[in-house]
């Protein structure tokens, strides 16, 4: 069952053109820009989770999982310092200027 809402506005022009694409498509105008909204969204987030390559880039790319990893000067110690997302870390930069 659906609990969640989303409301949205628009001109004239857009729920025009959203009121004839449901109708053709036979459905509401909230299934028919929900549909479109969740395929929009899944593409979207496919192109970050799923990727192809040819045979050369597959290579190179395995290539590259197989090597042992390397230390990289300063990284560790970038890695392990506080971020912007620690806590009280803000008020560290606020004191700094």
């Amino acid at each position: 069952m659906k609990s969640e809402r989303i409301h949205l506005r628009v001109d004239d022009r857009q729920k025009a053109l959203l009121e004839a694409a449901s109708t053709v498509s036979g459905d509401t105008i909230s299934a028919f820009v929900l549909g479109a909204a969740t395929e929009a969204a899944a593409n979207i987030l496919a192109d970050r989770r799923v990727f192809t390559l040819d045979e050369q880039e597959w290579a190179a790319f395995d290539s590259a999982l197989e090597r042992p990893a390397r230390d990289i000067p300063g990284l560790r110690e970038l890695l392990a310092g506080p971020t912007v997302l620690d806590e009280n870390n803000s008020q560290r930069h606020e004191d700094d200027t």
